[in-house]
């Protein structure tokens, strides 16, 4: 039986924290999702990345694992020992995937059997706790007002698909999980839900913590030292922001209730980068002198002087 590497198929160490994996199969998950990727063997790297996903996002799966593979060296057949599957029920899937997971994968944790002392709706109700995750990207303006999508949804019995038209509501966040209830793929005469998982795209000026929004903001020297009233971007429209006298770089204003919508909304902090203009003419030149003379006594580097 061939071993699977999950850590290399996810493309982190084997130390890696449980966000790092999820990071990592985020990325991949929306890389080669069938509906979405032009890259050549899209549907099989998906695969291998979900199997990969759900044997380390489990801790108790992760350290079984781990376990099992611990002697296991590259190029070597892998032989799970007797009674190697972990304790407990069987896992459940949501899906028919199960069935296209790896012989290496079910010698370890099943393919989704039940115990045979398990309640009839055992089935349904572990496809409920485990529904499939479509990723979707938004642009952080999408996320603060709110989309519609239409997501192509596979039928699961190779009968073909429909397509879904979802209202992604104002206010999401990265990562945020959107479920819709029985829209998922219909299997074994069970409607299985599903979850679209948002990804925001990168910002070009914002960088995006749950909720709240960092900007950096260039001020000018003067502006920062004698204090100014500048006009600042929000996602919600442009405000007036009053820079006080004395700022530095690296310093942080918030607006609140300016970041993403919710409940109570996010805020947007604006970090302040003081910006040199550029010294062009012999006049601006002799500025720059007349201030390094006002300033003499100045020293913006006292604090590393040793002792």
């Amino acid at each position: 039986m061939e071993y699977k590497d999950y850590y290399r198929i996810l493309g982190v160490t084997r130390d890696a924290t449980p966000e790092q994996i999820k990071r990592a199969y985020r990325k991949l998950a929306h890389k080669y999702h069938p509906d979405v990727s032009k890259e050549a063997q899209a549907e099989r790297r998906f695969k291998e990345i979900n199997e990969a996903h759900e044997a380390l996002k489990d801790p108790e799966k992760r350290a079984a694992y781990d376990a099992l593979g611990r002697s296991w060296r590259p190029g070597q057949p892998f032989h799970p020992p007797p009674g190697a599957r972990p304790r407990g029920r069987e896992t459940a899937f949501a899906t028919e995937d199960i069935e296209q997971f790896s012989d290496f994968f079910s010698s370890l944790f099943g393919r989704g059997g039940f115990r045979r002392d398990a309640p009839p709706n055992a089935e349904a109700t572990a496809r409920a706790e485990q529904p499939p995750t479509m990723p979707i990207e938004l642009t952080l303006e999408e996320a603060f007002q709110g989309a519609v999508r239409q997501l192509r949804i596979e039928s699961g019995d190779g009968s073909g698909g429909r397509t879904l038209k979802i209202r992604i509501p104002a206010g999401v966040t990265d990562g945020q999980q959107i479920r819709l209830a029985g829209q998922g793929a219909t299997v074994r005469g069970v409607a299985t839900d599903l979850f679209v998982e948002v990804h925001l795209a990168p910002h070009p000026l914002y960088r995006v913590d749950g909720k709240h929004l960092t900007l950096t903001l260039p001020i000018a020297p003067w502006e920062a030292a004698l204090g100014a009233t500048v006009t600042v971007p929000t996602l919600g429209g442009a405000i007036s922001l009053r820079i006080p006298p004395q700022s530095q770089s690296g310093q942080k204003l918030r607006l609140r209730g300016r970041g993403l919508t919710g409940n109570p909304p996010g805020d947007t902090l604006v970090q302040l980068e003081i910006v040199n203009p550029p010294v062009k003419t012999d006049a601006q030149r002799a500025v720059f002198e007349r201030l390094a003379e006002q300033f003499s006594a100045f020293q913006p580097r006292a604090t590393l002087a040793q002792e």
